[in-house]
């Protein structure tokens, strides 16, 4: 009997399934759920960066995904041997005793503050930096510095310490706290002890100053200081944590009934997108992997020889086997990279959603079709009048912080600015001008990385603006002067999740050897243009002298009063 695995990937607005077959990588399907909840903006806030999910918004897309691709391939039940789930993160959770997220629990089904806070919620700026400041001067450990130096208000104690101190209620009803990649494979798997659940090596070593150098999570010491919630809730965690080649459980008997499937299926221990997209993408040593969309995050891996004892500065972490079991994974990224592009998208569609689309002179169904027009060709006219205004027009210099800066150096603080604006600056400038920043924002990460020792010789880019916008990757390509190729799967860190799958069910004896086989090819590359390569280096200069100003302005004293 053939054997299939099925690879399940939660990105910001959805979630998606794919079904590979475990011998050869050819996808026989694939389907996509948007979470209906999160498409009508419910429980989210922009003004104040809070990002929240409804559980039940990712219950049901893990539901009709699988279901879907298990109907339309045809394949017998019995043959799919396994599942592996990736998510966004930090994404935590809050859950009961018995595991049931706490918005699924009378009294709190419509509590944002028992919601998934979704990665992008920065709503814990002030957590972040009294974590950052008792880590430097408490005179014990500092659990920061395998994540980079720099703690985040994107990741999980910021976050958990924001909400207890804002909802006693939530604080109390609570029993843990799961990172949105365990929580799903605890809802699949039939290991229901909550206490014992393998909880994920990827997220606990990035996003919650997990290592086992001193013994697994943060001191009950350190956090008592914090709040004294976040001490009890240690004991309630976990004190080892296991990499996606590790077994979670069988598919239980309820979700096997759900999904057309038997118990037989076993189910992986969970992971983060960008690290199962880089598997998904064949990612070796001295290859930086892009996962390209709403934000980046930017994976490499190391031997542990090779690395040795160095501690890269600013980047989310370095964890040993949060990609590949037996090498250490470094995380870096961008906390806004498409988003960057669709927020010049809403502010340019303002005027036409407040006053075009609300014309009486429209009829509805007019208004539909002009909507789906202006949708379908908006960013693709941008950028082709981008790509051809030429050289000797000025471009103004932007930052890419709209959503604060993940790496180099962590700081959610930061905004975005731009300078160089005239009379003669039109939208397409605009657009270019926050591409060239999104792409100098990229070569700050791969500047930062071969400062710290960690060679990059090769580029791969996998996600959605990786394949569709070929001026950002020829963009990308001259900022940072080197070749880039891009993932030929639509579903990379889907495909990564099903090659974990492959090797708890046993096909393959390791990561390495089921992504030879399984992992994407690649279907473009795009070569750095010499004559552009100058002009960026200058551009570059313009974007660092730039973000220097910004950067030491929000620091100011005064900063309160001059905005």
């Amino acid at each position: 009997m053939k054997k299939y695995v099925i690879g399940l990937d939660y990105g910001s607005d959805s979630v998606r399934a794919v079904l590979v077959d475990a011998q050869n990588g050819a996808e026989l399907a694939s389907e996509v759920h948007w979470y209906q909840r999160w498409k009508e903006k419910l429980y989210c806030s922009p003004s104040i960066n809070q990002f929240r999910q409804h559980p039940l918004d990712h219950i049901e897309g893990l539901e009709n995904t699988i279901k879907s691709v298990v109907s339309t391939s045809g394949v017998a039940p019995e043959s799919v041997v396994g599942i592996c789930i990736d998510t966004t993160g930090s994404s935590p959770v809050p859950v009961t005793k018995d595991g049931t997220p706490l918005a699924l629990v009378d009294g709190f089904k419509e509590n944002p503050n028992a919601m998934m806070i979704l990665w992008k919620d920065h709503t814990a700026i002030k957590e972040a930096n009294e974590i950052n400041e008792l880590s430097e001067r408490w005179g014990g450990e500092n659990y920061t510095k395998y994540e980079g130096g720099i703690y985040s208000s994107e990741w999980f104690w910021a976050k958990i310490l924001h909400i207890v101190r804002e909802d006693e209620a939530v604080m109390n009803a609570a029993y843990t706290w799961m990172e949105h990649c365990d929580v799903m494979t605890y809802i699949l798997a039939d290991h229901k002890d909550i206490d014992t659940f393998k909880r994920s090596r990827c997220a606990a070593g990035h996003k919650a100053m997990w290592h086992e150098s001193w013994g697994g999570l943060p001191s009950e010491e350190f956090l008592e200081k914090l709040h004294p919630y976040l001490a009890e809730l240690r004991g309630n965690l976990y004190t080892e944590t296991f990499t996606s080649d590790q077994v979670a459980g069988n598919l239980n008997e309820e979700w096997a009934a759900k999904l057309g499937l038997t118990t037989n299926t076993i189910i992986a221990v969970g992971t983060f997108d960008a690290h199962s997209g880089a598997v998904g993408a064949k990612v070796d040593e001295k290859a930086l992997v892009r996962v390209m969309g709403t934000s980046t995050c930017d994976i490499m891996v190391s031997s542990k020889e090779v690395l040795g004892d160095t501690l890269v500065r600013g980047i989310c972490g370095q964890v040993d086997g949060s990609v590949i079991p037996g090498m250490v994974g470094l995380e870096a990224g961008q906390s806004g990279f498409g988003d960057v592009l669709a927020w010049f998208k809403d502010v340019l569609s303002w005027p036409i959603d407040n006053l075009v689309l609300s014309s009486s002179v429209l009829s509805e169904k007019q208004k539909e079709e002009l909507s789906a027009e202006i949708n379908a060709n908006f960013i693709r006219t941008l950028a082709e009048q981008a790509e051809n205004i030429p050289l000797s027009e000025a471009i103004p210099t932007a930052l890419d912080w709209v959503n604060g800066r993940r790496t180099p150096d962590a700081n959610q603080e930061l905004k975005s600015a731009m300078s160089g604006i005239s009379l003669g600056t039109k939208a397409p400038h605009i657009f270019k001008a926050l591409v060239n920043a999104i792409c100098f924002g990229s070569k700050m990460i791969v500047d930062r990385f071969e400062s710290e020792g960690v060679k990059i010789e090769s580029v791969i880019g996998i996600g959605g603006v990786a394949r569709k916008s070929p001026f950002i990757m020829q963009t990308l390509a001259n900022v940072l002067d080197m070749p880039i190729k891009v993932a030929s799967s639509d579903q990379a860190p889907a495909l990564g999740a099903a090659i974990y799958a492959a090797v708890v069910a046993g096909i393959y004896p390791n990561v390495i050897e089921a992504s030879k086989v399984l992992g994407s090819d690649f279907e473009a590359e795009y070569y750095p243009q010499s004559e552009m390569v100058e002009i960026y280096k200058q551009l570059f200069s313009d974007y660092a002298q730039l973000a220097e100003f910004i950067e030491t302005f929000t620091k100011s004293k005064n900063y309160e009063f001059q905005v």
